[in-house]
């Protein structure tokens, strides 16, 4: 077990997870506010030879320099590569310490937001409609910018209500093709759709000035990333057009707070991605990993 367990910052973990990480450290420190900044991260870690943190801080090299003692970073959070991750994996790797993330605890209820969201404003059941006539999502084509799962599983959705499903990813999905997905490249699919959904790692962005051009007018970009999948100006200029649409469900994904005055942005504030049932899901994987971790090391 660890000699102590410092979460630097809130983790949001379920009540029966956060008692199981007393088995599993003979000290567990669990900060309830976010630190200012690297000083009081380090002075948070200490001597711990285990950190938690969730995706609002970050660990980098300086940090991972001046606490030796670390042996092991858990993100409780999602960890898709090390250039979208908010921890210096890199630097954490060069010392030894090992870093693990989760995946896929919080993907249904982002399906469950972007269905309703397309729902509502395509029957014009708000303030807001994008047609002149209420519109079914029946035959409408629809663009998943990045078919991961969190991407397969708001396309499914989607596809349950007999949209036409296009996608584009870095590789290829056969698997999701078989069940009716249509690849396209980035160009074909930006002039084929007219519903987007980007739903793309975080510090990924695909979408500039040329890509809205390509996108055009009269469409909707639905946006499940953790931060913007755009470039700010772009989106602006693309969204003077009162007849384009920008729905999110964060602060994080909206890019801009100011953009929630524009009458064609539609940003709910809260995450999507957030229940009772991604915080079990969420508690059980961090706790997995940890354990995992004392498997590998023998411990």
């Amino acid at each position: 077990m660890f000699h102590q367990l410092v979460a630097i910052e809130p983790i949001n973990l379920d009540p029966a997870s956060t008692r199981a990480l007393s088995r599993l450290a003979e000290k567990v420190v669990l900060y309830d506010d976010l630190p200012r900044d690297n000083a009081e991260i380090i002075q948070r870690i200490g001597q711990a030879d285990g950190v938690l943190l969730s995706y609002t801080s970050a660990i980098d090299a300086e940090v991972i320099e001046a606490c030796p003692s670390i042996r092991y970073i858990g993100m409780c959070c999602s960890l898709y590569s090390p250039e979208s991750a908010n921890v210096d994996i890199r630097a954490a790797q060069a010392r030894g310490i090992t870093v693990l993330g989760v995946r896929d605890y919080g993907d249904e209820g982002v399906a469950e937001y972007v269905v309703s969201e397309l729902v509502r404003l395509l029957h014009g059941f708000g303030s807001r409609q994008w047609k002149s006539e209420p519109t079914e999502l029946t035959g409408v084509k629809v663009g998943i910018l990045g078919l991961g799962t969190s991407g397969s599983i708001v396309g499914r959705a989607i596809r349950y209500f007999g949209a036409d499903l296009f996608y584009y990813s870095r590789t290829r999905k056969p698997d999701m093709e078989a069940e009716g997905f249509h690849y396209r490249t980035l160009e074909e699919l930006l002039g084929e759709v007219d519903i987007l959904c980007t739903c793309l790692n975080k510090n990924v962005i695909l979408l500039h000035e040329r890509e809205f051009s390509l996108f055009g007018n009269g469409k909707i970009l639905v946006n499940t990333s953790i931060g913007p999948s755009f470039d700010l100006p772009a989106l602006r200029g693309w969204l003077a057009n009162p007849e384009n649409y920008f729905l999110c469900d964060t602060l994080l994904a909206l890019g801009d707070p100011s953009l929630r005055k524009l009458p064609n942005v539609s940003c709910v504030g809260k995450s999507s991605g957030a229940s009772i049932q991604t915080t079990r899901r969420l508690g059980r994987k961090v706790i997995q990993n940890i354990e995992s971790f004392f498997g590998a090391s023998g411990q």
